[in-house]
């Protein structure tokens, strides 16, 4: 099951599909990109969008507790909700990743961990305090102190946009190996996505081709198809059913 939301700035933001409320808050934290809360009523499936990130979800369901490491997706596609659930997740920064679980088997699935009870879950030979919502901060802290979520430091040059004094076959070796993902699928994927808030929020498809540099429409089309699994009018109108992405702000 993968949950996605994503924001680049401190601003909550929310989302309301039918049956779902998500909320979303930025991070101080340079290993995390985005922290959001998720409760489901009365729904069992949502469109999943693709993302470039991994992320750590923690949900709640019928008194039983359960943790997910979750991957970056590179389409879209469906994903099952249980219904009456509560969910915290997390979506690490880009370039970051598990010790344990290299982030390209990751890629479009994820893993449920074993031994997670409401208090605690099992992640890379050591036990954590599953956190609430302000205390995720904490519990990154500690995973980077304990050296299970690292980063490669190259990876985060790049994304700064310096350019390392290695070549360019290194840079992308190295950035595939953080991500899972090359450099071109990720800029792909987030200009997907903010065309689809740039849409939600009521911007002209011509414009939105313009300020993200799309070909032209027929190009926005596929790219919204793929990414978003939603056509410029459904995230207009906002139809089409759950889906995961927050662009209302709260």
């Amino acid at each position: 099951m993968v949950f996605s939301g994503r924001t680049r700035s401190d601003p909550r933001r929310i989302l309301r599909p039918v049956g779902l409320v998500f909320k979303t808050r930025g991070s101080d934290s340079p290993w995390v990109d985005a922290v959001w809360t998720c409760t489901s009523e009365r729904v069992t499936a949502m469109t999943s969008v693709a993302g470039a990130r991994w992320g750590l979800v923690f949900w709640q369901q019928a008194g039983r507790a359960y943790t997910s490491v979750t991957g970056p997706g590179t389409r879209a596609g469906t994903a099952p909700v249980p219904e009456g659930a509560a969910f915290t997740g997390i979506e690490f920064a880009v370039g970051t990743s598990l010790r344990a679980m290299p982030t390209p088997t990751l890629v479009d699935g994820g893993v449920e961990l074993p031994d997670t009870t409401r208090r605690s879950f099992r992640l890379d030979g050591a036990r954590w305090e599953t956190p609430g919502p302000d205390d995720v901060e904490a519990l990154v802290d500690a995973l980077v102190r304990a050296g299970t979520v690292v980063r490669d430091p190259l990876v985060a040059e790049v994304l700064r946009g310096h350019r390392p004094a290695v070549s360019g076959r290194t840079v992308e070796r190295r950035f595939r190996a953080a991500t899972g993902l090359t450099r071109g699928a990720v800029r792909q994927i987030e200009r997907a996505r903010t065309a689809a808030e740039l849409l939600a929020a009521g911007e002209p498809a011509a414009d939105v081709v313009a300020k993200l540099d799309y070909f032209d429409e027929p190009h926005l089309a596929r790219a919204l198809r793929g990414y978003v699994g939603r056509t410029a009018g459904q995230l207009r109108e906002g139809t089409g059913g759950a889906l995961g992405l927050d662009w209302v702000s709260a």
